[in-house]
């Protein structure tokens, strides 16, 4: 029997271990695990449950990685039975093993390619209608329920920081965080202008209208002490928080909006009753915003030195999605495309993801 096939399964799981760095989150579960024992940890409810997330991430992780290895090396060594009795009925179980756990590699594989300094972190998602008055802003609202359905399958927790509703439907702007390990690998993706071809609901002849919407991603760094900010860069505003945010957001000036004003940043954040925490998630956003300029101005001026350079303009859609005259999603960076536009609204995003990750590594 040709053992070849899972002895070189078995070194290439050795070798995504390393490049995983799986060794170093298992010393982070036993960190985290030594944290959450620690009675007076539950004292701060919210980073209680953000530290618990990631225990269950990082041990679900490991166990996957632990499960599959395990497993190769126990059909390796029934193989090396099954060859020794000259046993061809355990040997012909044994080929369907192998490509069972051969398939089962390749799709945690994918892993692999969520190996960037900040894919492991949560992310911050912005959502903002473009021209098109209703239609756009109706649009803008599909693309956050689209992202927040993802989210939700994965069990991670989507909370929404601000939102600016349309006059008759839809969304003008809304920001959420994203909270839950990769999330900024995997909607990283989802960075860029989306655009949609529909029979329009808002019009009395169903005429066909083309929307656009834009969607910012960017990782949430947390509080950046090495970033400082001059104060007097910053324009800060209070005011009353608008929408569903019950009797103490909605009666007293708790929202705050901070405007960078070198760059034209511009956060908002009225999800909290207190107006010091809100300043508190806007300026985290904003530290985050700032170094994520810098580094995508870093990738700019690399691209322009090789010639590959595209700005970020309305114009420059990532993705298309036709409801009528016919059904198509198609990305326009991996040419990845499905029929099924319900289910891509409806969260499964996977292959979209997938693609982008494996363009972005060939490119």
């Amino acid at each position: 029997m040709d053992t070849a096939p899972l002895l070189e399964l078995q070194s290439k799981i050795t070798q995504t271990w390393e490049l995983l760095k799986l060794d170093e989150k298992r010393q982070r579960i036993f960190d985290l695990e030594a944290l959450v024992n620690d009675p007076a940890f539950w004292k701060d409810q919210e980073k209680a449950r953000g530290v618990s997330q990631e225990l269950n991430e990082l041990q679900k992780e490991i166990d996957t990685w632990k499960t599959i290895q395990q497993e190769v090396v126990e059909t390796v060594e029934l193989a090396s039975l099954a060859e020794k009795e000259g046993d061809e009925s355990l040997q012909q179980e044994i080929e369907k093993k192998t490509v069972e756990l051969q398939q089962r590699f390749e799709k945690l594989e994918f892993f692999i390619m969520l190996c960037g300094d900040y894919d492991d972190h949560d992310a911050i998602v912005a959502f903002h209608a473009g021209a098109g008055g209703t239609d756009s802003q109706d649009w803008a609202e599909m693309l956050l329920r689209m992202i927040t359905r993802f989210a939700e399958q994965r069990g991670w927790h989507v909370e929404v920081i601000d939102i600016s509703h349309g006059g008759e439907a839809g969304i003008k702007s809304a920001t959420v965080h994203v909270k839950g390990r990769y999330a900024y690998g995997y909607l990283q993706s989802e960075n860029g202008v989306h655009r949609l071809v529909r029979q329009s609901p808002f019009n009395a002849d169903a005429l066909r209208q083309t929307s656009f919407a834009l969607i910012e991603v960017i990782p949430d760094l947390g509080e950046l002490d090495e970033i400082q900010i001059d104060e007097n860069d910053l324009r800060i505003d209070v005011f009353r928080a608008g929408g569903h945010g019950g009797q103490g957001v909605n009666t007293t000036d708790s929202a705050v909006r901070i405007v960078h004003v070198p760059t034209g940043i511009v956060v908002t954040c009225q999800n909290e009753r207190s107006q010091l925490q809100n300043k508190a998630t806007a300026m985290r956003i904003l530290k985050s915003k700032l170094h994520k300029q810098h580094l995508d101005e870093q990738e700019a001026e690399k691209k322009k030195l090789r010639g590959e350079y595209t700005s970020a303009e309305w114009g420059n859609q990532i993705r298309s999605y036709v409801l009528h005259p016919y059904k198509m999603v198609k990305d326009h960076r991996t040419e990845y495309e499905v029929g099924n536009p319900d289910r891509v609204l409806d969260g499964d995003l996977d292959g979209f993801m997938e693609a982008y990750l494996r363009w972005k590594q060939s490119s």
